[in-house]
């Protein structure tokens, strides 16, 4: 059986208790939160800091048995120092999440390396994985480039690649460069759908990302193909912003509709 969890970005106008809340009233096994923005502005939800909060969430996870899957996000750049994300690891444990999402934005490679490396060695202690996503325009822009970061860095016990179909989509990454992913460093997938688009701007790609995905089955992602090479007991995160869509028929509604929509294309 699949277990599917309530992505960030499908819900991140919620609170994490409210996001923990809806996904079991909608039979989501896990949510993933965002504790730190994606860049300089970003949308976020202000966990870290607010012990309100904190306790809600955990009571929420008491009351539930719903659990966190993924933290979002980490960015390793150029003067990358991975103890600056000790709060984020730390609020990993308290959470019991299972994964930290990594972003590769160095293109010194040798360097991005050395800075995951050194992040995989952080976080192995409180039990979080370090998924490196391959993002086409990031430094780390398809999984065959996913794959070789993490091996430089030795493979250590904490190294994960993260495969989100949107990028499969629109990377040069194959289904045979899917295959070739070990399974020890496969610990979750995302799952959305997209139009087509092959001379899309990075600001074009960027956009339909954080902000206009479609439902598993309205685009022209070959979503069979890549869940047929991934491991078929794969947990997958469900992440289908759409804010248009959000805002006509409510959150509830969409996040229902996106988990029907990631169970009829794999099941």
């Amino acid at each position: 059986m699949r277990t599917y969890s309530l992505a960030y970005l499908t819900a991140g106008a919620l609170t994490p208790a409210a996001m923990l809340r809806l996904a079991a009233e909608l039979g989501y096994a896990h949510v993933g939160l965002r504790l730190l923005p994606n860049g300089p502005g970003g949308p976020f939800q202000a966990w870290l800091d607010d012990p309100v909060q904190q306790r809600e969430t955990l009571a929420a996870q008491r009351d539930t048995g719903v659990g966190v899957f993924d933290l979002e996000i980490i960015r390793i750049g150029e003067g990358f120092d991975p103890l600056a994300y000790r709060p984020l690891l730390e609020a990993g444990a308290a959470l019991r999440a299972k994964a930290l999402l990594v972003a590769g934005d160095d293109t010194d490679e040798a360097r991005l390396v050395e800075g995951y490396a050194r992040l995989c060695e952080l976080a192995a202690p409180y039990g979080l994985s370090c998924d490196l996503e391959f993002m086409p325009w990031t430094a780390v822009p398809d999984a065959r480039a996913a794959l070789r970061v993490v091996q430089a860095a030795g493979t250590p016990r904490a190294a994960g690649i993260l495969v989100d179909a949107l990028h499969v989509g629109r990377s040069s990454t194959t289904l045979d460069d899917l295959r070739a992913l070990p399974r020890e460093l496969l610990h979750y997938a995302q799952i959305c759908d997209a139009p087509g688009g092959p001379d899309l701007t990075v600001p074009q790609m960027i956009h339909t990302a954080r902000c206009e995905r479609q439902l598993p089955g309205e685009g022209v992602i070959d979503l069979a193909g890549i869940f047929a090479a991934l491991p078929a007991d794969l947990p997958i995160s469900v992440e289908v912003p759409h804010q248009v869509r959000v805002a006509r028929l409510g959150q509830t509604a969409w996040a229902r509709a996106a988990l029907a929509a990631s169970r009829s294309a794999l099941e």
